[in-house]
């Protein structure tokens, strides 16, 4: 359910290894402007006491008693119970924190957490690309319509998150669409993410370029380099967002071949899309081969690139055709081509994240 004009107010918290940003959302929109505090040190109780100094900042700022508190945190964790694991990027919390329990004592309010990717995911799914795409279909004559979405970030990691008919899939662990736990096509020994990520960006083009990664541009300036809005080594700049392409299209092949539903890409990677989108839906759609030496397509459907006008010509094609009922004078539609669509953000991935974490409060209060 969208709650896009619900009067509830939501605090929310986007938590990130150098900053703590607060804010309040009703309606699905921020009305607030955020309060940003530091997510930097060693000491649990002083960040835990920055946490809840923050969310009480908040406070202050709106005129009505918040009905939940609803963020994304960084895993491990058991997202239900609210309980963060050991945490990289926030070494503090070692050994299991209570945090839903301690926000619960102190604001006397339900308090969610979950995954970023999933509240990603789930703002997309609820005012971003999957309602965009339906009314562009609708527009076009198209009768096809989506209900399941993936997404994924690329960014400092690689998250992923699912969606199938409005509802949010969590798992058992707390780890459902934890995509970044998959093979790296490129460098099977390691995970996925050492090529979906900053890191993988910056240490190809390190590589390619005979530089110290220590030394290296920023993934921006390697976009950059790589479009030739600046100068430098654009073939490396390419070689590094193509290593990206192929590794994170094979993995989110292998994720469709059980979701099978349009995908969403957000995360700080994003932006770059013109150099890797392209070459990303390329590698979905390519072939295995049989051990008898038969090709056969990798997946059951097809990939197409929203943000390429050509391939959004032809995924809104209606392929439809009316075909008969055997044994009578009836006919029914079928459409045998099976396809879905890759694109970027509508949203940008902080406020699909808010949007998400939002309606997943409400979501869980009115049930």
């Amino acid at each position: 359910m969208d709650y896009k004009d619900d009067k509830r107010i939501v605090l929310t918290l986007d938590a990130g290894g150098t900053n703590f940003i607060f804010s309040a959302v009703q309606g699905g929109s921020e009305i607030i402007e955020p309060v940003n505090l530091s997510a930097k040190g060693n000491d649990l109780k002083i960040i835990l006491k920055n946490i809840i100094s923050g969310f009480k900042q908040v406070e202050l700022k709106i005129n009505q008693k918040p009905v939940a508190i609803s963020f994304s945190f960084p895993g491990p964790a058991d997202y239900k119970n609210g309980i963060i694991g050991d945490l990289e990027n926030l070494p503090a919390f070692h050994g299991g924190v209570a945090l839903k329990a301690m926000l619960e004592n102190e604001f006397q309010i339900p308090v969610f957490i979950n995954n970023d990717g999933d509240l990603f995911t789930f703002g997309e799914a609820i005012a971003g690309i999957l309602p965009e795409i339906s009314s562009i279909l609708e527009k076009n004559g198209n009768i096809k319509r989506y209900n399941n979405l993936f997404g994924v970030t690329f960014g400092t990691g690689y998250g992923g998150g699912i969606v199938t008919n409005g509802n949010l899939f969590l798992g058992d662990n707390s780890a459902g669409g934890e995509i970044n736990r998959m093979r790296n096509k490129l460098y099977p020994e390691t995970s996925v993410e050492d090529s979906v990520s900053i890191r993988g960006i910056q240490r190809v083009f390190a590589r390619e370029t005979g530089t110290d990664i220590n030394n290296c541009p920023s993934p921006k300036d390697i976009f950059e380099i790589g479009t030739g809005i600046k100068k430098g080594d654009k073939n490396a700049a390419i070689k590094s967002f193509e290593e990206l392409a192929i590794v994170a299209g094979d993995s989110i092949a292998n994720s469709l071949t059980l979701i099978d539903g349009l995908v969403v890409i957000g995360g700080g990677l994003s932006g770059a899309y013109p150099l890797f989108l392209q070459k990303l839906v390329e590698e979905m759609n390519n072939n295995f081969f049989t051990l008898n030496g038969n090709s056969l397509p990798r997946m059951e459907i097809t990939a197409f690139n929203l943000e390429n006008k050509n391939e959004l010509k032809k995924f809104l094609e209606n392929t439809s055709r009316e075909i008969s009922v055997p044994f009578s004078n009836k006919t029914v539609s079928y459409d045998p081509v099976k396809r879905i669509g890759v694109g970027i953000s509508k949203l940008g991935t902080s406020k699909a994240a808010s949007i998400g974490a939002y309606n997943f409060a409400l979501d869980q209060l009115d049930r």
